[in-house]
């Protein structure tokens, strides 16, 4: 079951909140002695996390199906790069990481106990029994020095019904990595890939440098333009991209690159383009003069280096210029 994103919490009787993980969507199948942890993607992750497995067993000691977040915690806030890198071919390598970077599962839904199908039961009773299995959920404060604890750990999520307390955590929790709220009704059944459920997430904007942008699909257009932003040295960067166009304004930007096409662009720092980890494939993009700027809003800048997901576009601002475009000081 997935999460909807709306600009604001929703509020009446019936609603709780809960703090969305910045970490791996996982479900637990516990069964007869053995754990399976399953992906968003229904692919296996129980090989990339092998310190999780013994202490499932220990915390759902009869059969059951649970729904959570896998996050890793690093320097006293969750740490998505950290995460990332348990997804690594290497046993070796995942043992090693496993022992120093170890990793916390967040249970906050109970899909089966026994042999009982639990999803079209209301979240209420979901969520009771599942309190019976785990033991009553800490306080937020509580649960979040656990969780970025340098150590294995298997925790209920917090939850509330008072939108008061929750706006309070919203806040208090984003310098540890806290990606916002979750809120869910009493009511709610459970929905595999339906987004029934409503999440509230940190909005930053800021100012970036076109340096280039890649066609879209049919050809017709551009189809994302790809941002930068300057460091200390003058040296700019590829951070994201932004593509939430229509096919009017693809076209219209087409044609306001092509005039620009050359340039530095990137040419001295990080690029675009390569392989990543998710794929192989090189992406073609044209690199343009870095004189436009535009403003984006975006959730999260990753490392410092680049944006988590893609940037929403808000406007232009010739007003600016593009040496002023800098990666804002980290905390």
């Amino acid at each position: 079951m997935l999460a909807k994103l709306q600009p604001e919490m929703p509020e009446g009787d019936g609603w709780r909140y809960e703090p969305k993980w910045d970490g791996f969507r996982a479900i637990v199948f516990r069964d007869r002695g053995r754990v399976h942890i399953g992906s968003r993607g229904r692919r296996p992750l129980h090989r990339y996390f092998p310190e999780l497995l013994d202490p499932l067993q220990r915390a759902f000691k009869v059969p059951c199906v649970v729904d959570g977040e896998i996050v890793v915690a690093t320097k006293g806030r969750l740490d998505f790069d950290a995460l990332q890198l348990r997804l690594h071919p290497a046993d070796s390598r995942v043992r090693m990481l496993a022992k120093q970077t170890p990793a916390t599962f967040v249970a906050f839904d109970l899909l089966a106990e026994g042999s009982t199908d639990l999803r079209d039961r209301p979240l209420s009773e979901r969520f009771a029994r599942l309190e019976r299995l785990m033991g009553k959920a800490q306080s937020a404060k509580r649960a979040m020095r656990t969780i970025l604890a340098p150590a294995t750990s298997i925790v209920l999520t917090p939850w509330t019904t008072d939108p008061r307390e929750a706006r309070v955590w919203f806040e208090q929790f984003e310098s540890a990595g806290l990606d916002g709220l979750i809120a869910k009704h009493d009511e709610l059944t459970y929905q595999p890939g339906k987004r029934a459920m409503t999440k509230v997430k940190h909005r930053r904007t800021i100012e970036c440098v076109v340096g280039g942008y890649r066609l879209a699909k049919d050809g017709d257009g551009v189809g994302s333009l790809l941002l930068g932003l300057y460091d200390s040295d003058g040296v700019l960067h590829f951070v994201g991209h932004t593509s939430s166009f229509s096919a009017a304004q693809r076209r219209e930007l087409l044609l306001r690159m092509k005039p620009m096409h050359g340039g530095e662009s990137f040419g001295e720092g990080r690029a675009p383009g390569g392989p990543s980890r998710w794929t192989q494939a090189e992406k073609e993009w044209t690199p343009v003069e870095p004189s436009l700027v535009c403003e984006v809003s975006y959730d999260q800048l990753q490392s410092g280096e680049r944006f988590r997901h893609a940037a929403t576009f808000l406007r232009w601002r010739p007003d600016r210029d593009p040496s002023d475009c800098m990666f804002p000081e980290q905390d």
